[in-house]
């Protein structure tokens, strides 16, 4: 899993799986769903995220090696 949060467009894109993309689609007109060939989820882009997130205090917790 990677998580980039890009501050020139303000936008945050969390990658669950590192594979092929097929098909991507419109959650709402600020979030993008992209899906694998079996129609599983693999990453999502968020639009405006300062504003939707708390992107300015991101941490991560219960990480296993």
């Amino acid at each position: 899993m990677k998580m980039s949060y890009f501050a020139e467009t303000d936008t945050l894109y969390i990658e669950l799986r590192a594979v092929g993309v097929v098909e991507t689609r419109d959650l709402d007109e600020n979030t993008l769903a992209d899906y694998d060939i079996n129609g599983n989820i693999v990453a999502i882009t968020m639009e405006h995220a300062s504003s939707r997130t708390d992107v300015q205090h991101i941490t991560l917790s219960g990480i296993a090696a």
